[in-house]
């Protein structure tokens, strides 16, 4: 047997294992690995306090809501399912803030009140959002934290990048005056301001967003006790690619926060929220060979496996690339990409396709949606083909019912070795039950 990389503990046996008790495609997710990243993130350099909140839209199961809950990480919802999600989950309203594009009405309007007054943090993204807030945080003497669209952005595609004017999250710099007006004819203090310039953003502008909310809180909100820098924090799936280094960011914010004190004499406490660099990495899809073609002399090698697109939407979505693993039936494993010289003995390449009805349903896609071959072992049918780093984004945002295809169970290897289901394989008759 030997470990898929240096991520995790888990091993090719694990694999074969995992696939035979519980059918193909199948998430894996490592519990270790999840803690590891939190106490990195928790242990985060800062200068007068640090909350860190774990983004749950990027795997929003129970389990490891609740694991990474007990690891001391509080919660950034997206939506207000999101946060009864969380709350079903155990985890309480005061551990949980909101960030939303929705404008609550009606039942919901009304539960997000109760929320909020149990503890729950609102963060308001838009003007509509605020005004409607307004009478009620007055009257509740309820605190608010503000969204703010800093004109900048970064991510690791355009449609991740959530800071520059392509894209409408949070009150923009220009529409600030009103907030600031509204929020003191009601009386309303915004205690905490928060930035978030896009998912995998590149490190350099990371930083340059902590000195543009620092000048945007110096400038524009003298209350805000709390500097939110949002996610993003960009993780490392491929063998090649460098994640975020957690000291270097949280020692720069530490810095500058420090000098923000001794300018105006204000301590702010730092909060960030991380999803990927959690979860990504602690995930496995385990897909079984099913077939293999040829598109002539002059075509590709096509390996097609029984989980594609509706178990990891990352390539056709973003461009994104994740390591491949060929593990044989048997458990032995044939082929990593975190293995160079294993993969450099091969003049075996294949292009990895899934059983979508949508020739895009590939895992081996370049930015510009064209498939393109990857170095493996080749495999043969009933082995198993294993993509990496889909902890996040993938159970959570896939089209799993794509072609009326059954959303896949979710499996954990616990702290003590032993293999725990966390969520059931969905049956057809769970996906037609709401049809009349």
């Amino acid at each position: 047997m030997s470990f898929l990389n240096h991520y995790s503990k888990i091993d090719s046996a694990t694999i074969a294992t995992v696939a035979k008790e519980y059918g193909t495609p199948v998430y894996l997710y490592d519990e270790n690995t999840i803690r590891e990243k939190c106490q990195m993130v928790l242990s985060m350099p800062n200068a007068f306090g640090l909350t860190v909140r774990y983004a749950m839209k990027a795997n929003s199961n129970r389990t490891l809501l609740q694991t990474i809950h007990q690891c001391g990480l509080c919660i950034d919802a997206s939506s207000l399912n999101e946060v009864r999600r969380a709350h079903l989950a155990g985890i309480p309203y005061q551990d949980i803030i909101l960030t939303t594009q929705e404008i609550p009405e009606n039942d919901d309007r009304i539960d997000l009140e109760q929320m909020i007054l149990q503890g729950l943090k609102y963060n308001v993204c838009s003007l509509r959002q605020l005004y409607l807030i307004g009478d009620f945080a007055k009257a509740n003497k309820i605190n608010l934290s503000i969204r703010v669209h800093p004109g900048v952005g970064s991510g690791e595609s355009a449609s991740r990048n959530t800071g520059d004017n392509y894209s409408c999250f949070g009150i923009h710099l220009s529409d600030i005056g009103q907030a600031l007006d509204f929020a003191k004819e009601k009386g309303i203090l915004f205690t905490q301001v928060h930035v978030h310039i896009g998912s995998g953003a590149d490190p350099l502008m990371w930083r340059q967003n902590i000195d543009l909310e620092l000048d945007i809180i110096d400038r524009y909100f003298p209350d805000a006790t709390t500097v939110s820098f949002g996610g993003g924090l960009k993780e490392a799936r491929m063998p090649y690619e460098i994640g975020a280094d957690v000291n270097e960011l949280g020692s720069y914010a530490k810095q500058q926060i420090e000098a923000f004190y001794q300018r105006t004499n204000r301590k702010l406490k730092m909060e960030i929220e991380p999803g990927t660099y959690i979860v990504a990495n602690c995930g496995y899809a385990i897909t079984k060979v099913i077939d293999k073609k040829r598109t002539g002399n002059d075509g590709f090698n096509f390996i097609i496996a029984n989980g594609g697109m509706e178990i990891n939407a990352r390539p056709i979505m973003y461009g994104s690339l994740h390591p491949f693993y060929m593990v044989s039936e048997h458990g032995k494993l044939l082929s990593s990409e975190f293995d160079i010289n294993n993969i450099a003995q091969s003049d075996y390449e294949a292009v990895i396709v899934g059983r979508c009805c949508e020739s895009g349903d590939s895992q081996s896609l370049d930015d510009n949606d064209t498939s393109i071959p990857r170095k493996m072992i080749e495999p043969n049918v009933g082995d198993y083909f294993v993509i990496g780093g889909t902890g996040a984004y993938c159970s959570s945002m896939t089209p799993f019912n794509y072609n009326s295809h059954a959303q896949i169970p979710e499996v954990l290897f616990t702290s003590e070795n032993t293999l725990q289901l966390i969520r059931k394989r969905q049956t057809l008759n769970q996906i037609v039950e709401n049809e009349i």
